[in-house]
Protein backbone atom coordinates (compact mmCIF):
# COMPACT_ATOMS: atom_id res chain seq x y z
CA UNK A 1 0.00 0.00 0.00
CA UNK A 2 1.32 3.86 -1.02
CA UNK A 3 1.81 6.30 1.44
CA UNK A 4 -1.14 7.89 -0.42
CA UNK A 5 -3.50 5.13 0.20
CA UNK A 6 -2.59 5.22 3.72
CA UNK A 7 -3.09 9.07 4.19
CA UNK A 8 -6.51 8.46 2.31
CA UNK A 9 -7.39 5.65 5.04
CA UNK A 10 -6.47 7.94 7.64
CA UNK A 11 -8.28 10.85 6.22
CA UNK A 12 -11.33 8.64 5.81
CA UNK A 13 -11.10 7.54 9.74
CA UNK A 14 -11.06 10.80 10.98
CA UNK A 15 -13.84 11.97 8.74
CA UNK A 16 -16.32 8.78 10.14
CA UNK A 17 -14.90 9.98 13.29
CA UNK A 18 -16.01 13.70 13.18
CA UNK A 19 -19.47 12.60 11.44
CA UNK A 20 -21.86 12.58 14.29
CA UNK A 21 -20.69 15.65 15.48
CA UNK A 22 -21.20 17.31 12.29
CA UNK A 23 -24.54 15.58 11.87
CA UNK A 24 -25.89 17.06 15.26
CA UNK A 25 -25.22 20.28 14.01
CA UNK A 26 -27.34 19.37 11.03
CA UNK A 27 -30.46 18.83 13.72
CA UNK A 28 -33.41 21.07 12.94
CA UNK A 29 -33.08 22.11 16.51
CA UNK A 30 -29.44 23.56 16.15
CA UNK A 31 -30.21 25.15 12.06
CA UNK A 32 -33.60 26.83 13.80
CA UNK A 33 -31.11 28.21 16.40
CA UNK A 34 -28.82 29.42 14.65
CA UNK A 35 -31.81 31.46 11.84
CA UNK A 36 -33.16 32.78 14.51
CA UNK A 37 -29.70 34.23 15.98
CA UNK A 38 -29.03 35.88 12.48
CA UNK A 39 -33.01 37.45 12.61
CA UNK A 40 -32.18 38.50 15.91
CA UNK A 41 -28.74 39.99 15.17
CA UNK A 42 -30.67 42.04 12.21
CA UNK A 43 -33.45 42.98 14.33
CA UNK A 44 -30.92 45.04 17.04
CA UNK A 45 -29.93 47.47 14.61
CA UNK A 46 -33.04 48.19 13.35
CA UNK A 47 -34.95 48.67 16.37
CA UNK A 48 -32.59 50.89 17.43
CA UNK A 49 -32.92 53.24 14.70
CA UNK A 50 -36.72 52.77 15.37
CA UNK A 51 -35.84 53.96 18.94
CA UNK A 52 -34.10 56.91 17.85
CA UNK A 53 -30.90 55.70 19.47
CA UNK A 54 -28.45 55.13 16.18
CA UNK A 55 -28.77 57.58 12.99
CA UNK A 56 -31.21 55.87 9.78
CA UNK A 57 -29.15 53.71 7.51
CA UNK A 58 -31.46 52.37 4.61
CA UNK A 59 -28.59 50.00 3.92
CA UNK A 60 -29.09 48.21 7.26
CA UNK A 61 -32.22 47.98 7.41
CA UNK A 62 -32.59 46.53 3.56
CA UNK A 63 -30.03 44.12 4.71
CA UNK A 64 -32.20 43.51 7.64
CA UNK A 65 -35.27 43.02 5.46
CA UNK A 66 -33.33 40.44 3.11
CA UNK A 67 -31.90 38.96 6.28
CA UNK A 68 -36.11 38.30 7.33
CA UNK A 69 -37.24 37.24 4.00
CA UNK A 70 -34.79 34.64 3.93
CA UNK A 71 -35.74 33.69 7.33
CA UNK A 72 -39.28 33.30 6.72
CA UNK A 73 -39.09 31.73 3.47
CA UNK A 74 -37.38 28.44 5.44
CA UNK A 75 -38.67 28.59 9.38
CA UNK A 76 -41.69 26.92 9.08
CA UNK A 77 -39.76 23.72 7.39
CA UNK A 78 -37.55 23.09 10.26
CA UNK A 79 -40.09 22.02 12.95
CA UNK A 80 -40.74 18.31 11.88
CA UNK A 81 -41.86 15.63 13.99
CA UNK A 82 -39.55 14.66 16.25
CA UNK A 83 -38.13 17.83 16.74
CA UNK A 84 -40.28 19.12 19.79
CA UNK A 85 -36.77 18.40 22.26
CA UNK A 86 -33.86 17.91 22.42
CA UNK A 87 -30.85 20.44 21.93
CA UNK A 88 -32.28 23.31 24.37
CA UNK A 89 -35.03 23.71 21.82
CA UNK A 90 -36.73 27.05 22.83
CA UNK A 91 -39.84 25.45 20.95
CA UNK A 92 -43.20 25.61 22.84
CA UNK A 93 -45.21 22.24 22.47
CA UNK A 94 -47.97 24.86 20.94
CA UNK A 95 -45.95 24.77 17.82
CA UNK A 96 -46.96 21.30 17.12
CA UNK A 97 -50.35 21.25 18.91
CA UNK A 98 -51.80 24.49 17.27
CA UNK A 99 -50.05 23.80 13.77
CA UNK A 100 -52.56 26.10 12.12
CA UNK A 101 -51.96 29.05 13.84
CA UNK A 102 -47.75 28.37 14.18
CA UNK A 103 -48.18 28.83 10.31
CA UNK A 104 -50.55 31.88 10.64
CA UNK A 105 -48.27 33.60 12.85
CA UNK A 106 -45.22 32.86 10.27
CA UNK A 107 -47.41 34.10 7.66
CA UNK A 108 -47.35 37.48 9.31
CA UNK A 109 -43.93 37.45 9.57
CA UNK A 110 -43.47 36.25 5.92
CA UNK A 111 -46.10 39.05 4.46
CA UNK A 112 -44.94 42.00 6.54
CA UNK A 113 -41.23 41.45 6.13
CA UNK A 114 -42.40 41.21 1.90
CA UNK A 115 -44.42 44.32 2.65
CA UNK A 116 -41.56 46.42 4.31
CA UNK A 117 -38.97 45.08 1.20
CA UNK A 118 -41.44 46.38 -0.98
CA UNK A 119 -41.97 49.80 0.38
CA UNK A 120 -38.29 49.73 0.13
CA UNK A 121 -38.89 53.24 2.69
CA UNK A 122 -35.48 55.19 2.41
CA UNK A 123 -36.27 57.42 5.48
CA UNK A 124 -36.68 56.68 9.14
CA UNK A 125 -40.48 58.04 8.73
CA UNK A 126 -41.49 56.04 6.14
CA UNK A 127 -40.01 52.57 7.88
CA UNK A 128 -42.04 52.88 11.06
CA UNK A 129 -44.93 52.09 9.80
CA UNK A 130 -43.78 48.89 7.19
CA UNK A 131 -41.26 47.64 9.93
CA UNK A 132 -43.71 48.20 13.39
CA UNK A 133 -45.55 45.00 11.83
CA UNK A 134 -42.54 42.74 11.57
CA UNK A 135 -41.58 43.30 15.28
CA UNK A 136 -45.14 43.03 16.00
CA UNK A 137 -45.31 39.34 14.52
CA UNK A 138 -42.05 38.81 16.00
CA UNK A 139 -43.68 39.25 19.27
CA UNK A 140 -46.45 37.35 18.48
CA UNK A 141 -45.02 34.08 18.02
CA UNK A 142 -42.45 34.46 20.69
CA UNK A 143 -45.22 35.08 22.66
CA UNK A 144 -47.44 31.93 22.10
CA UNK A 145 -44.40 29.56 20.26
CA UNK A 146 -41.34 30.00 22.44
CA UNK A 147 -40.32 28.78 25.52
CA UNK A 148 -38.12 31.80 26.97
CA UNK A 149 -35.05 31.52 28.16
CA UNK A 150 -34.86 31.74 32.32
Amino acid sequence: MSHFSHFRIIILALTLGFMPVALADDSPQHERHELMEGVGEAAKPVGKMLKGESNFDVDVLMASLQTWQEASAVFGDLFPAGSETGNDTEAAPAIWEDRAGFEEALAKFRDATAVALAASPTTLEAAKPVVGPIFDACKGCHDNYRIEEE
